[in-house]
């Protein structure tokens, strides 16, 4: 027993020390969506879409600074990933971008989503209703 605690000790600090590369992943594949770069989007996308759900607070960052370019290949990777809590982020960009391609991408994904009888159906039905609302009161783009 006494020998079972050190080795025990042993691997909890190894594994400690382990780097989780997603982190460094989702960013290269981000910065080939929203950077010129020579790569295709398609397999920036695929993989951030292979990552899912972990990749949305590092989409949901990029989405602030990228071209426009750059924020409709993000939109793609949100919609691919089709977490219901990216109608949130689509809802602002649809509200607050100044760019109208944008704006209609992201609006376009949330009726996609809306009109789907699925899990992500009623997150972009509210976030659709929040945008209306915007709309109707002065307080978007």
């Amino acid at each position: 027993m006494r020998r079972l605690i050190p080795f025990c000790l042993a691997v909890l600090f190894a594994l400690a020390g382990c780097d989780d590369r997603s982190y460094r992943d989702i960013g290269a594949a981000i910065n080939v969506l929203t950077k010129q770069s020579e790569e295709l989007p398609g397999p920036a996308i695929a993989r951030l879409r292979q990552i899912g759900r972990r990749a949305v607070p590092q989409i949901e960052t990029a989405m602030h600074t990228a071209s426009a370019r750059g924020k409709n290949n993000l939109i793609s990777v949100l919609a691919a990933i089709g977490e219901p809590e990216s109608a949130a982020i689509l809802q602002h960009f649809a509200v607050y971008d100044a760019n109208p391609e944008v704006r209609a991408a992201c609006e376009d994904v949330l009726a996609q989503w809306a009109a789907g009888s699925d899990w992500r159906g009623q997150a972009a039905k509210q976030a659709i209703a929040r945008i209306q609302e915007k709309r109707r009161l002065g307080q978007a783009e």
